[in-house]
């Protein structure tokens, strides 16, 4: 099993960054991909970022492409998402999610492991 912890979230105006840390232990060998989703109330968790473990290939949601920048730091078993020129919109819980195996990186139904959230609030 693998263990998920997110933090970085916070309050920022428009126009500025945030880099947010998905920090992993336990079985971290079974990892295939880990990727960034977020929620606002009422709606469903929606794709924003995808890195593949043990490479380099990456994935963005249009909406945030040219904007966030998801990378990955091995020493530490941290997956990162820098997010710059932060929009009112980019408002929601930030998660960050593990899969064991190749499916559609935007699925939520791909992976097998979740963090509890960050809140991330962009005030205009």
């Amino acid at each position: 099993q693998v263990a998920l912890v997110e933090s970085g979230g916070g309050l920022v105006q428009a126009g500025g960054s945030l880099r947010l840390s998905c920090e992993a232990s336990g079985r971290t060998s079974n990892i295939f991909r880990v990727s960034w989703f977020r929620q606002t109330p009422g709606r469903e968790r929606d794709f924003a970022a995808t890195i593949v473990w043990n490479g380099s290939i990456k994935g963005y949601a249009d909406s945030v492409k040219g904007r966030f920048t998801v990378s990955r730091e091995n020493a530490r078993n941290t997956v990162y998402l820098q997010m710059n020129n932060l929009k009112p919109e980019d408002t929601a819980i930030y998660y960050c999610a593990a899969a064991y195996g190749a499916g559609l990186p935007a699925d939520v139904t791909a992976y097998d492991s979740w963090g509890r959230g960050t809140q991330v609030t962009v005030s205009s």
